[in-house]
């Protein structure tokens, strides 16, 4: 399946943007695109985790919801990155 891409452009502070080239060199990252989708990617697990943990909390006090975004569908999105 080919994977359409979108070219964003982010500015950064030179520390930032230090901490990134670092990443790099050290061979962690092939490129500063590659580190930012592996930040976002951790951002997203992050949320999930969040909103798990915050039904975990309702539905222990009695007061469960439905997530608004299924595991399956998250999964999905995680494969196409």
């Amino acid at each position: 399946m080919l994977q359409m891409r979108n070219v964003i452009n982010i500015s950064l502070p030179a520390p930032l943007t230090n901490i990134v080239d670092s990443e790099i060199k050290s061979g962690q990252f092939a490129s500063r695109s590659e580190f930012i989708r592996h930040l976002l990617r951790l951002w997203s697990e992050n949320k999930l985790y969040s909103e798990l943990e915050h039904s975990k909390q309702e539905i222990a006090q009695g007061k469960g919801k439905l997530l608004k975004t299924s595991l399956k569908e998250l999964w999905y999105e995680a494969q196409k990155s």
